[in-house]
Parts: C-alpha cells; sequence; structure tokens
C-alpha cells in the first residue's frame, strides 16, 4: 500500500464500506441557485432577459408591490414576486379585468422569479428571466390578506378526483379570466391542467378560438395556470421558446384527438417493451446548473449592486 496519512487511511476505509460520502472536490463550482437565491433584491441595471425561461437570468427585475389594487403577492417568504416590468405591467391588466368577475376581487399572484432570476433552490425548473407567472385558480374574496394569511392559505385544485375532468370549483369566471390571458398579445402561451384544456375546447365559441392554441395542457397545474410571456422588445438576448410541432404544421388550436391523450394514455400508459439499448443519460436540473451553464451576462447581473 502506498504511504498514506491517518485521516487518508480512515477516509478510504470509510468510503469502502460506504459509511462516508465522497468528498467535494475542492475545485468543485458553486451551484448557480445558490448564487442567485443568495440575492435579496434585483440588480441596478437597465430591465433585460437574459438566456431561456428554463436557463437564464434577469437585470433590473422589479418587485410586484405586495398588495395593488386588484391583485395580491402570496407567499412573500419566498421573495419571488420580482419580474420584468412587462410581467408586472401584465398582471395589473389582468386583474383588473379578474376584479369586473363576480365573485373575483382581483388575483392571488404566486411565483414569478427570485430578484434576479435565475435557477431556484426549490421548485420551478423555469421561472428564471422574470417572464413566467404563476396565477392561482383560488377566487380572491378580499385583498387585504395579512403576510401570515398570505403563508397559510391553499389555492384550490380545479380538477376532478379521477383526472379526467373539472370539478364543482371551476366556474364560467375562471374561463373568461383566462380567455382573457390568452388573448393578450403578450402572452406566448399558458400552462394548465388537461382537463381545463378539454373543458375550455368544449365551450369556447366557435367565431373566436384562435386564443386557445396559446393555452397548453400540462400535467399538474390544477391550482394554479402559469403564463409565459414572450421575449420583450428590450431583451435581445432573451431566448425565444421553440413553436410546438401543432404550431408548425397547421396552426390549430390543440383542440384536436390528441388532446384526450392526457386523460387517458397519460394516465394509465399502454405497456411497452423495454429498451435493448443502454439507459440515456439523466436530464440534468436547473438546480444542478453552475454559472457556466447560464449566459455570459449572468455574472454581471450577479455581480451588479
Amino acid at each position: 500500500m502506498p504511504n498514506l496519512s491517518l485521516t487518508a487511511i480512515v477516509i478510504t476505509a470509510a468510503l469502502a464500506l460506504g459509511l462516508a460520502a465522497a468528498p467535494e472536490p475542492l475545485s468543485a463550482e458553486p451551484r448557480a441557485n445558490q448564487l442567485f437565491g443568495a440575492k435579496a433584491k434585483g440588480s441596478r441595471q437597465a430591465s433585460q432577459a437574459f438566456g431561456a425561461y428554463n436557463k437564464g437570468c434577469a437585470a433590473g427585475l422589479m418587485e410586484l408591490p405586495e398588495t395593488g389594487p386588484t391583485w395580491q403577492a402570496m407567499r412573500l417568504s419566498r421573495n419571488r414576486n420580482w419580474g420584468h416590468p412587462e410581467a408586472l405591467s401584465y398582471i395589473a391588466r389582468l386583474s383588473r379585468f379578474a376584479a369586473q368577475q363576480p365573485g373575483w376581487a382581483g388575483l392571488y399572484v404566486g411565483d414569478i422569479s427570485q430578484p434576479r432570476g435565475g435557477p431556484m433552490t426549490s421548485g420551478h425548473q423555469s421561472h428564471q428571466i422574470g417572464l413566467d407567472i404563476d396565477i392561482w385558480m383560488l377566487p380572491p374574496k378580499r385583498l387585504n390578506l395579512s403576510r401570515g394569511q398570505r403563508e397559510s392559505l391553499s389555492s384550490i385544485s380545479v380538477r376532478a378526483s379521477n383526472q379526467r375532468g373539472v370539478n364543482g370549483n371551476w366556474t364560467p369566471q375562471h374561463a373568461a379570466i383566462l380567455q382573457r390571458a390568452a388573448s393578450d398579445p403578450a402572452v406566448d402561451r399558458i400552462f394548465v391542467t388537461p382537463p381545463v384544456k378539454i373543458e375550455m375546447c368544449k365551450t369556447a365559441t366557435r367565431s373566436d378560438r384562435d386564443w386557445l392554441q396559446k393555452i397548453r395542457p400540462i400535467y399538474g397545474h390544477h391550482y394554479h395556470f402559469h403564463v409565459r410571456l414572450k421575449c420583450p422588445k428590450d431583451s435581445p438576448g432573451c431566448v425565444t421558446q421553440s413553436p410546438s410541432v401543432r404550431e408548425l404544421s397547421n396552426g390549430g388550436n390543440g383542440c384536436d384527438d390528441t388532446l384526450m391523450w392526457w386523460v387517458t394514455d397519460y394516465l394509465n400508459p399502454p405497456k411497452t417493451t423495454k429498451p435493448t439499448g443502454p439507459a440515456p443519460p439523466p436530464r440534468r436540473s436547473a438546480r444542478d446548473f453552475t454559472m457556466a451553464d447560464l449566459p455570459r451576462q449572468c455574472q454581471t447581473v450577479l455581480a451588479s449592486n
């Protein structure tokens, strides 16, 4: 055996027995989510989004006021109520419309981004450039919740327990707000639970259905809907999301037979044979990113006052 110090021998033995984890290399780069998660305020820079929704950051983000005329920001302890000015303007527009609906005082707004965007220490893979907004399905009855109430109050699910349809919490007001949300020209797409998309395809008027193309089904998203805005004109470094196959093919609105996959094969996948080749490498999580994975401008955003 080569000459080893007593400490090295103990560590080697512990590793062999599975009693200790291999130590981190001294040169390992810090993870980007820890660096961005430590920032309490936005950078003092002109507002710009850099990179993609799931791999980027943002300069000059603005804090959504905790309470506005027609909204309240929820879960304030997360400090994720920061967005590009376009996002804050959008919230003001949509919440004014929501406040006109029976039983709605406005909107409860969930996560937008961290003060400087970037990967988060928990939760979302996206929400990194100040252009993603989570809006609760719970109709606000009042807009004077305390900070403590905003931590303890929960949203409501609009999905049935069998996951194949909407439940009694779903109302025409939800449909009207989502239609207005998707009709705004600043919006790229809106993610909802698949039963909501199915229901809206059934009830939308035949004369005006183009906006339905922006309503996208995805698992989860039954307690909130997720608005994704287009890259703003002031952000040439922002990466526009690629169109879907349906968008590229015939410009459909998504109200076709493929939509039913979400409430059939997705919930009860058919049996398939196992692939014979090697398994693909695990997909990297945004929480594993280092600064080298992000656009170079993110170094300046992080270092800015």
